[in-house]
């Protein structure tokens, strides 16, 4: 009984699928089978959704980047058999086989077409491998659709802590379709999973439609004779195998629709099942039924066993702490915490041990000439350089690196996939931030490994409010000390707010989706250390070439500002800033011009600037908390800015400037005015 039409070879396209000429990919499967956790772990960070048309029965799609290929994914709604379907269900069928068009015998139909969107290209439909026999009935139908299946075989660990073992290659050629092993909770498979649905996209093969038992087969031919005519296939425009079965079962919409505009046929119909009921034990549609079950349960059996006392790898366990939907966050922010370690405690003594050292050796020098004052400031941007390298750049991406090449970065970025998306990014982003933490210029630079030209200039934007660790040391030498560790501690939860907020107005200003991405997540591996020290060098190298020039003159032009006495002028210019609108001393202004060069030069520059290191003697706590503040948020480092002129453009590097200039100042009033208002209060 199988089809002519599904039988036909389909031609090969060996071609990219991009923009209108995307694979059109719709996820199938039944209530709890994962499918949708599947479409939310690839999908973009803006996806469309709907109801088919005249139901209450929901659909997603959105557009899904797998290396240079892109499909239209569709989430389906639940389905649980393609027989005897009525209602809100109906549509879902009609969507798998017809698509946004309306065959001859649907036309009568007053409604728009199911979906606004093309019949898919490829099926995947979605298997809970715990519960693997009750899904391999809706298997056999769907192989009756003529469209290309690509089987997920979705909860493999739930399988396996319950004793299920199966045999997947035999499962595969029992079902005439590749069936991939995946746990999309945790990410797994998913690639291996796409990357067969373009392999299966360009060379299309659909599986061949599984006979009933023999005695069922004999009434099939029978049926089939019946409605065998080119008016009805041309009609009905589905396979003609699949029309056939849904006839032996008596479908209602099937039999309804051939009454309609075929009524010479349906008496025949109607006494061949009057036969059927007299020489079987059944009448015909519950002996089809029956034998699909056994046929299911059948294969079940071939494939499937049980297995007493599964042994969790440690693998697995590594997974329970970095992938678990509960302890996966826990497993997250225990590797940030190490991070942060690295950022306030080992870096700290490196630095001690490297830039300090050096700026001690060259602290007794006070130069009186230009070109001394020239010297002495290239010598400083080059300690500056090695402060920023040393202690905080190499290790923290060294670091980083090793946990990307252990496969631990890529299971915290699946992680926290969700929070990233609620400011509009990917997961991926996970990374550049981390690296913000130690310094924003590995971060922003980190940034080029991301496909969509969207998603790094908004990332990069973003970074620029990650408090970075020299920030991080000025806001604990004066907020530890006179804010007390709450202050602190809502200074770096502000920070958060900051970034949060902008990333979903940042959203607005690039409004353009992109593709979702499938977040590979490779299997646990020690990192080895040629690759480790390359990738270190790839990510770092671009401070020789762009930092050091640019962070050596702006440390000669500050320098001779400084020596001529012009440093009034900028106090004077600055005042707008510093006594106007932040309510500081006029003084101030040359500490946070030199916070262009440095962030932690401004701590410096305070302390010989107020002519004390007991600033809470000539500061009051709102001044000090608006103060840093503003240092948290306002224009780059000139080492952050320079990244950005290559990673972004120049165009969005000088916004960057504009946006962060503005957040800090408006940040910093509402922070100065609120603390000025319950002072009041009290």
């Amino acid at each position: 009984m199988q089809s002519s039409e599904s039988a036909q070879p389909l031609i090969w396209h060996d071609h990219i699928y991009r923009g209108e000429n995307r694979l059109r990919v719709a996820l199938v499967g039944q209530h709890n089978s994962g499918k949708s956790t599947i479409f939310h772990a690839v999908a973009s960070t803006s996806y469309r959704t709907g109801k088919l048309t005249g139901t209450h029965k929901p659909y997603a799609e959105c557009p899904v980047q797998i290396g240079v290929d892109e499909v239209h994914l569709v989430d389906l709604p639940d389905l649980h058999s393609l027989r005897n379907l009525s209602g809100d269900d109906l549509e879902a069928l009609k969507y798998l086989l017809w698509g946004d068009s309306r065959p001859l015998i649907s036309r009568h139909e007053q409604r728009e077409p199911p979906a606004p969107f093309s019949r898919p290209d490829v099926l995947v439909y979605v298997i809970d491998a715990s519960a693997l026999q009750q899904s391999l009935e809706l298997a056999l139908e769907l192989s009756e659709l003529g469209l290309p299946i690509v089987v997920a075989l979705n909860m493999m660990d739930e399988a396996h802590r319950k004793g299920v073992e199966i045999d997947i290659k035999l499962l595969s050629e029992k079902l005439g379709a590749p069936v991939i092993p995946t746990v999309a909770l945790k990410g797994h498979g998913l690639t291996d999973l796409f990357t067969q649905v373009l392999k299966i996209g360009r060379k299309p093969v659909c599986p061949i439609p599984q006979s009933p038992s023999l005695h069922i087969q004999e009434w099939g031919i029978k049926l089939h004779r019946l409605v065998d005519r080119p008016e009805i296939t041309t009609a009905f425009a589905m396979p003609s195998n699949m029309l056939t079965m849904n006839l032996l079962e008596e479908d209602a919409y099937f039999l309804s629709e051939l009454q309609s505009h075929f009524p010479e046929t349906v008496p025949a119909i109607h006494a061949l099942h009057e036969q059927a009921g007299r020489e079987l034990p059944r009448n015909l549609a519950e002996e089809i039924r029956a034998d699909r079950h056994h046929r299911a349960a059948s294969m079940f059996e071939d494939v499937a066993r049980l297995v007493h006392k599964p042994k969790v790898s440690w693998e697995e366990r590594l997974d329970m702490l970095f992938l678990d939907p509960h302890w996966g966050l826990v497993g997250s922010l225990s590797v940030f915490a190490a991070v942060l370690f690295m950022v306030f405690e080992v870096s700290t003594a490196l630095d001690a041990m490297s830039a300090a050292r050096l700026a001690d050796m060259v602290s007794g020098w006070q130069p009186q000439t230009i070109t001394g004052v020239v010297g002495r400031a290239v010598i400083d941007g080059l300690i500056g350089l090695i402060g920023i390298v040393v202690p905080y750049m190499l290790p923290l991406v060294l670091i980083l690196v090793g946990l990307e090449e252990s496969g631990i970065m890529h299971r915290i970025a699946f992680v926290v996939d969700r929070f990233f998306h609620a400011i509009g990014l990917h997961g991926k982003v996970a990374v550049p931030f981390l690296l913000g933490l130690g310094c924003n210029v590995p971060a922003i630079a980190a940034t080029k490994g991301l496909s969509s030209g969207r998603d790094r200039v908004v990332s990069s934007l973003l970074i620029t409010f990650v408090p970075c660790s020299a920030r991080s040391a000025i806001v604990l030498a004066l907020g530890a000390k006179y804010l007390g560790a709450m202050g602190v501690l809502l200074l770096f939860l502000l920070s958060l707010l900051v970034i949060a907020v902008l990333g979903r107005l940042l959203s607005r200003r690039y409004p353009e989706i992109s593709p979702g991405l499938i977040q590979e997540i490779p299997p646990y591996a020690w990192p080895k250390m040629k690759p480790l020290l390359a990738s270190t060098w790839n990510r770092t190298s671009d401070i020789l070439t762009i930092v050091t020039p640019l962070l050596v003159g702006g440390s000669i032009i500050l320098a001779l500002l400084q020596f001529m006495g012009e440093d009034t002028i900028v106090n004077a210019a600055l005042a707008p800033i510093t006594v106007w609108a932040l309510g500081l001393p006029v003084v101030l202004g040359v500490p946070i011009l030199f916070g262009v060069l440095r962030k932690e030069l401004s701590l410096v520059m305070i302390y010989q600037a107020l002519g004390t290191f007991e600033v809470g003697q000539l500061l009051s706590t709102t001044q000090i908390s608006t103060f840093l503040v503003f240092l948290l948020f306002y224009i780059p480092c000139v080492s952050t800015f320079a990244v950005m002129l290559r990673v972004i453009g120049r165009k969005e590097a000088f916004f960057s400037i504009a946006l962060s200039i503005g957040v800090a100042l408006i940040v910093a009033l509402i922070v100065r005015f609120s603390m000025t208002g319950i002072e009041s209060l009290l």
